[in-house]
């Protein structure tokens, strides 16, 4: 079993580690290749996800991902690493779960998953601003063939986790081409999964309900841009988005990794909270390597240490845990 682990930038050297310490803890023969990606690596290399880099992910077939710093401004031959990566890889589907966890600022009653396409839409980069220099168009693309695949892949998930509802969101009354043709196609699939329940809400009117009333989402499939959107908004009621796991999914390989960024300002501090990158391992090794008890088992220990008050700096001021401490804690539940 075999894992290529990217640390990227800022609090991913904090991070990284620590999650890789809790996937040693519970599969000690753990097969662990280092590669590069990242701001800094395209500073010093001039490529922010080599070559290299992409062979070992592409061997391993499962991917830990820190975090990046990327500017905000363009920069010439530098383009994000992880967006590039989940392209490389085929990781047609980004998963995004919301659960309760014991800390102040989370909502008890809260389970839901955005289950996000991840290969199209407006996200395919089709843009070009017009010589005149004050008009800029970006291309929205949406296939057959990518809506059946993750309309697929929200059902399943709803088979395996037993849940009864599935969300389309979209936009078909304003996008009738585009949103259109996802919302028909996800109806088509499914009627193969007639004992889940169907419905759908159009985005503007999902995103009123994420912030007033989140528990009545089960699962949520929808088109890349959206479901960028509403799964950082119903990250709030998990805690908010430094707990936020995520996975990038395709048929054979997975991208684990966190939803936050790299944090430079506490970086190198030892005070990172590394729930959110031991989550999303944990969702590695259950739905890529189909290990559900000892994901069940990371899961609940981050729970236990949570539910006992242990904290880090973001989630307590004064007498909190540091990135290293936290992380001990979790993995003396697991021994």
């Amino acid at each position: 079993m075999k894992l290529c682990v990217i640390e990227g930038d800022g609090i991913g050297h904090e991070v990284v580690p620590a999650a890789v310490q809790v996937l040693k803890q519970v599969i000690p023969d753990l097969d662990v290749h280092s590669a590069e990606a990242g701001w800094d690596t395209f500073q010093s290399k001039g490529s922010a996800l080599p070559d290299e880099t992409i062979a070992t992910a592409k061997d391993c077939k499962a991917v830990l991902f820190g975090a990046c710093s990327s500017p905000s401004y363009p920069v010439e031959g530098y383009s994000s690493p992880i967006v590039s990566l989940r392209r490389k890889m085929e990781t047609y589907a980004n998963l995004r779960p919301t659960r309760y966890l014991p800390v102040p600022t989370a909502r008890e009653g809260v389970d839901l998953v955005v289950v996000r396409e991840n290969t199209e839409d407006l996200y395919i980069g089709d843009e070009h601003t017009e010589a005149d220099g004050d008009t800029g168009t970006a291309t929205k693309r949406i296939t057959r063939y990518a809506t059946e695949r993750i309309t697929h892949m929200a059902f399943k998930l709803a088979q395996v986790e037993q849940r009864e509802r599935v969300t389309i969101v979209h936009k078909g009354n304003v996008l009738p081409q585009t949103d259109g043709l996802f919302r028909r196609v996800a109806y088509e699939v499914s009627h193969h999964y007639k004992h889940i329940e169907t419905d759908e809400l159009l985005v503007d009117t999902a995103a009123y309900w994420m912030v007033k009333e989140p528990t009545r989402f089960d699962i949520v499939v929808t088109p890349n841009l959206y479901g960028d959107i509403l799964s950082d908004m119903a990250a709030a009621w998990g805690g908010g988005l430094g707990l936020a796991p995520a996975l990038n999914l395709g048929d054979e390989v997975a991208i684990a990794e966190p939803v936050h960024g790299s944090a430079p300002d506490i970086a190198g501090k030892g005070i990172a909270n590394p729930t959110a990158i031991i989550l999303s391992a944990a969702m590695l090794v259950r739905h890529h390597w189909k290990m559900t008890d000892l994901a069940n088992q990371i899961e609940d220990a981050v729970y236990t240490t949570l539910s006992d008050g242990d904290y880090t700096a973001d989630l307590m001021d004064g007498n909190s845990m540091s990135t290293q401490r936290f992380t001990d804690e979790i993995c003396s539940k697991l021994a």
